[in-house]
């Protein structure tokens, strides 16, 4: 299934959605009893949104999260009816269309909630789910425990019963891809102090959650009643130091690949690229790849990047452009136009998305959100009905 055509069709972004069902099957016996939350944020992590949700569900997401009320609109569009959290949005947000369709909402501050209540009130409907969000150390989103915010927030819900059901409390970590961290302890501490407060001013959340893809992976104090996966769901490991996406039983579901533009022998000493940063050290053979930035290949992988050709590892030579970039294809090469490139794949036939993270001093969540979605999605693997 290929939906809206890509615009570039020498370009094919697959998602194994099989994977993604696997993936999230396998993090929810890792951190049962508690529920599980697939994040599918940024469309998806850049894999696709109501594919991938509806994937997500099969491999027992009990919950869906976004960031942004829009994309919790578009699951319901698209027939999602279970429990979606979205919790990110400013001030003039429409509330009133999300509560409309059911979606439990994240507040984070007094304010926040007062827009939420007026929209009730104004639909004169039941209440609001809501989850509070207190900040916990991350300095981000939500109401800070120091200087009165949160106590103000618990104080804003409970005097405001007949329009919101405080559902859940939640914050986020900030270093729980590091192990042991003491920043952990003192926010899971900030945290229950945070719950103990909203428990004493009468509110009675069902659902705490704190863990990420990192934490429900390397620390079961954090799983409590529900669990946030998000990288880890589309097979990416969240800890690399301490793991590949194999050693936590996940598999990546994205592959990207090209094919050459064009093939080439070149003499030694022939530069390549913007400001020729890179010059042939011997005769060679160059191929011709037609994807850059604007396609989702980080400009950083300039001369220190890899791709796969026919099952080997080739460099990336010169500056990566808007919609090209060259690879070092060797003296002996028998490549031809139209041959495969793959610029992520399994480690195999091509270098992983962390492999590509690591080249260009970036994370392996940009490398996989960065690719546009112009280029369409071809989904494999059983698409849940």
């Amino acid at each position: 299934m290929l939906p809206d055509g890509p615009t570039r069709p020498h370009l094919t972004v697959r998602v194994d959605l099989a994977a993604v069902t696997a993936n999230v099957t396998a993090l929810a016996a890792r951190v049962a009893p508690a529920a599980v939350m697939a994040v599918v944020k940024g469309d998806a992590y850049g894999h696709g949104l109501v594919p991938v949700a509806r994937a997500a569900r099969a491999g027992g997401a009990g919950w869906l999260g976004t960031a942004v009320l829009d994309e919790a609109l578009a699951l319901r569009a698209a027939g999602d009816t279970g429990p979606v959290l979205a919790w990110l949005a400013a001030p003039g947000a429409d509330w009133a269309a999300a509560l409309a369709a059911g979606i439990d909402v994240g507040v984070s501050s007094a304010a926040q909630l007062a827009e939420v209540v007026a929209a009730v009130r104004a639909r004169a409907a039941g209440p609001a789910r809501v989850h509070l969000k207190v900040d916990t150390g991350m300095g981000r989103n939500g109401a800070a425990l120091a200087g009165g915010a949160w106590s103000a927030l618990v104080r804003a819900a409970a005097g405001a019963a007949d329009g919101v059901e405080v559902v859940g409390v939640f914050t986020h970590l900030a270093c729980a891809d590091e192990p042991g961290s003491p920043v952990t302890d003192g926010q899971l501490a900030a945290f229950h102090q945070a719950v103990e407060q909203a428990r004493a001013a009468g509110l009675a959340p069902s659902l705490l959650h704190v863990a990420n893809s990192a934490a429900a992976l390397t620390d079961p104090r954090t799983h409590l009643d529900l669990v946030r996966v998000g990288l880890a769901a589309y097979g990416l490991s969240p800890v690399p130091d301490l793991g590949s996406p194999a050693a936590f039983g996940l598999r990546p579901a994205m592959r990207y690949a090209a094919r050459l533009a064009a093939v080439k022998p070149v003499p030694a000493g022939q530069g390549v690229s913007y400001g020729l940063t890179w010059h042939a050290p011997a005769p060679t053979t160059l191929g011709l790849v037609p994807a850059g930035y604007a396609d989702g290949v980080p400009r950083a992988l300039s001369n220190r990047g890899t791709v796969g050709v026919a099952g080997a590892r080739r460099p990336v030579v010169g500056r990566v452009c808007m919609d090209q970039f060259v690879v070092d294809l060797g003296p002996d090469s028998t490549a031809r136009p139209g041959d495969e490139v793959v610029l992520l794949g399994d480690g195999v036939d091509g270098p992983t998305a962390q492999d590509q993270a690591d080249a260009a001093g970036t994370i392996s969540w940009e490398v996989v959100t960065r690719i546009p979605g112009r280029l369409g999605r071809e989904f494999v693997g059983a698409v849940p009905a």
